[in-house]
């Protein structure tokens, strides 16, 4: 078995293998909504006007539904090859910046309306500080939802490779938020998530 070293090499490793979730068969699209789907786009509460962050954007799984629905769309991703296969499936939505980089160190120039992040923050050891990060690029009023794993294991496991991440606790990340000062307005469970919405001011 393949220890992975990096987040990255995971990441690129899939890209080699040709796994691109926005291609996959609807069984598996539906699957993988029981972590975010439908739900958690309505709580973003898109229109045209207003500018949107993805924090591990992948291959564009979430993006190709969001993109259509806002002004601005930016997304950002660690791995080099994932940033690229993004560009190929959001290449017809001209409203589409996508950048390669560890959103902790990435220096943004613009604020945004509304950040969200599904099945990253595992991958993030330092929580608090992603989100106080966060907060500080939201505008006033800004809105970010999360969505993080109920599976507390502290590797991903493949079967052919492992990646250590760092499992999200829910009474953590109401703290951190909170900490962050930003105020949770809503708050749910799905099969296999945690989601929390949260706002600015």
């Amino acid at each position: 078995m393949c220890v992975c070293e990096s987040v990255t090499h995971r990441y690129d490793l899939l890209i080699d293998e040709n796994n691109d979730p926005v291609h996959d068969p609807k069984p598996l699209r539906d699957y993988m909504d029981k972590w975010d789907g439908q739900a958690f786009i309505d709580k973003m509460e898109l229109d045209k006007n207003k500018s949107i962050l993805e924090i591990g954007v992948g291959t564009g799984r979430l993006a190709v539904r969001v993109a259509p629905l806002c002004g601005k769309f930016c997304g950002i991703d660690i791995s080099p090859k994932t940033i690229d296969r993004a560009k190929e499936n959001l290449s017809g939505q001209a409203n589409v910046k996508l950048l390669c980089g560890d959103f902790l160190d990435f220096p943004f120039d613009s604020k945004f309306d509304v950040i969200y992040s599904s099945l990253t923050f595992m991958h993030i050891e330092d929580k608090q500080n992603a989100i106080n990060k966060v907060s500080t690029l939201l505008k006033d009023s800004g809105r970010f939802v999360l969505s993080i794993d109920k599976n507390q294991s502290e590797f991903i496991d493949t079967g052919t490779r492992k990646i250590k991440i760092y499992p999200d606790n829910v009474d953590a990340i109401t703290e951190y938020i909170k900490a962050a000062g930003l105020t949770i307005i809503n708050q749910y469970d799905t099969e296999c998530a945690t989601i929390f919405v949260a706002q600015k001011g």
